[in-house]
Order: C-alpha cells, then structure tokens, then sequence
C-alpha cells in the first residue's frame, strides 16, 4: 500500500455556486491543486480540484461533483491526501517529508535498535521526533543534525545520538531556568523534568 501525505483541508463553502475553500498545507502552497484527484484519509472518496481564486490564506477551488453551497459545506473539515510518490524530491539534504519518515528504526551510534520514528511535530521551536522506544515509553527529541546525525531514508533508519540530545534537554531546562522570575525554582522543576522523561537505554 503507497504511502499517503496530507496536502490540504477542507475548509468550508463559499458563495452559493458550490466553490469551497481549502488549506493548503504545502510548501507552495498552490500546488495542492496541482496534484491530480486527491483523496480522503481512508482513500474511499477521490476529489478533482481546479483552483478558481484565493481569499485571505485559503484558496477557492471547484471539486468536481460539487455544484451546491450545500454539497460544499459538507466537505468541511476533510482532509485531502496524495501518494507519496506524486510529490516532488525535496531539494535540501536536511528535509524530508513526514511520511518518508513516520516508521524508520531508531538506531543509537553503535548500531542498537533504539525505537521506532512514530511522528514528526512542529510546536514553534524546531521540529521534534517522536521515537516509540523498544522499552516501550515515548521519548521526544529535537530532529536537529546534532541529536539525529543520520536520516537514512533508503536504508530506513535514523540514527539517535543520546549524549547530545541529553545534552540539548538540559541547555533548554537552563535557559526555562534563567527566564523564570526572581526566587522562582523553575530551573529545579526544569531539570527534574529533563531527568523523569521516558527511559533511556
């Protein structure tokens, strides 16, 4: 089964004609039109796009088929996929897709099996790797050069380097401890933090 990557969503209807209006979710942003027919998360409905507009940070598209404001309406909130293997190659050694990804093994430097990628997130500070270890608890990391050195997508795997990603989760407890008010023991709460995530092998 090819692997599927979420490019947009539906986000609504516009006018009475049957338009609606999509969140693009890729780079340029205007490509998700440019696919070819999109699907659902399931794969069970299958839509064909042609971009008619835009309006503010969405794009307005005609979905074959759709030719109500009601019809439209429905479609809210569905997100739209496409095969993997209908994207373009990203150009930047250093980037990836997520879907490329979601379920390579984690390997530490000396080839031991560590985990298992299981997401990949973004909350505004750099993106961070979630890894299912093979002692079971979650452990988050940031996906920087440093703590992961090697994104071996071919070979599926990820190499894991631990003393610097320890490394990273304690420079972050310092700098919540400085930005913590006068007498406050953020940095004590900070570091206990660093020290009860997850198991470490």
């Amino acid at each position: 089964m090819s692997t599927k990557v979420c490019v947009g969503q539906f986000a609504g209807a516009h006018g009475v004609r049957g338009l609606v209006k999509v969140k693009s979710f890729t780079e340029d942003a205007a490509s998700v039109a440019s696919y070819g027919p999109l699907s659902d998360e399931r794969g069970a409905r299958r839509f064909a796009l042609t971009l008619q507009g835009t309006m503010k940070d969405l794009f307005l598209v005609r979905v074959d088929g759709i030719a109500t404001r009601e019809q439209a309406q429905e479609l809210t909130g569905v997100r739209l996929y496409v095969d993997r293997s209908a994207l373009p190659e990203t150009e930047d050694e250093d980037e990836f897709y997520h879907a490329d990804l979601i379920g390579l093994r984690a390997e530490l430097a000396d080839g031991t099996v560590w985990g298992t990628v299981k997401a990949l997130y973004d909350f505004g500070a750099g993106d961070v790797l979630e890894i299912r270890t093979e002692s079971g608890p979650l452990e988050m990391l940031p996906f920087t050069r440093a703590c992961v050195p090697v994104v071996d997508v071919k070979g599926g795997r990820v190499v894991v380097d631990l003393p610097a990603v320890i490394e990273a989760r304690e420079g972050e407890a310092e700098k919540d401890g400085a930005d913590a008010p006068e007498g406050a023991d953020g940095a004590e709460d900070a570091q206990d933090d660093v020290q009860d995530k997850g198991t470490r092998p």
